[in-house]
């Protein structure tokens, strides 16, 4: 991998985007190791967890020529493939049967902020900047934006970015609820991987966790006595493991 690295530490998968030349705006090339990248930690059985990072600077979005040849003839079959790998980008992250949290520092912008919003969960610098960018440079937003933001932080708070073009730092996200907490630029990626270092002790039972917990928050949810049967069957897993441990 040459624009993402990946390191594994006590149980957590670190990928690190890393072009700071363009702040990591996501290439074709990128965003195909960053799903490489995803799909190794998934299929590393040590792995219990995935922090996603991009150092000083988060995601500055696609980069322009992407986004520039699929204008140009939107249904050409490499600008059309091109522009559904980077979506594929963060749809990986998202989708990947493990507990993931994005370390954002800096801008996290357009599909940066869908790569952010498609984790479990966020942690921010408190100067930190997350902003659609799409209507402001005249597109529409793309990658499911409208319901990534709606999912994660709610209609009004997907109207003002999404659709109005808010700005936030780290301490509104957290409070509009798109982030769970801000910290020091210095102590962003340190908070992030104590919070997956938890969940990462027990690789076996945090891939159950997230499954259990993606198909009960899903958008509609489920009914109680669903989740309740939902939950029977790894839970029931878990006492079995833990009486035979």
């Amino acid at each position: 991998m040459t624009e993402v690295r990946y390191d594994v530490r006590g149980g957590v998968a670190l990928i690190t985007l890393d072009a700071p030349d363009r702040r990591n705006a996501l290439s074709v090339e990128m965003a195909g190791e960053l799903v490489d990248a995803a799909r190794t930690a998934e299929s590393d059985d040590a792995v219990g967890a995935v922090v996603v990072t991009g150092g000083r600077h988060f995601c500055a979005g696609a980069v322009r020529s992407v986004l520039a040849d699929t204008g140009r003839d939107p249904v050409e079959d490499e600008a059309y493939r091109n522009l559904e790998t980077v979506y594929s980008a963060f749809t990986t992250i998202g989708s990947i049967g493990l507990p993931t949290v994005a370390a954002v520092r800096g801008a996290a912008v357009g599909a940066g902020l869908n790569l952010a919003l498609a984790t479990d969960l966020r942690v921010v610098s408190r100067t930190a900047r997350l902003l659609p960018g799409f209507a402001q440079i005249g597109i529409h937003p793309g990658g499911g934006h409208f319901t990534l933001l709606n999912r994660v932080g709610g209609r009004e708070a997907a109207a003002a970015l999404g659709l109005f073009g808010e700005e936030v730092d780290g301490d509104r996200a957290v409070a509009l609820g798109l982030a769970w907490a801000a910290y020091d630029d210095d102590d962003v990626e340190a908070q992030a991987m104590a919070i997956a270092s938890r969940v990462a002790k027990d690789p076996a039972l945090a891939r159950r966790l997230v499954t259990s917990f993606r198909r009960e928050t899903a958008p509609g949810g489920v009914s109680w006595d669903v989740a309740v049967e939902l939950e029977r069957s790894p839970q029931m897993w878990s006492l079995r493991r833990k009486h035979d441990a």
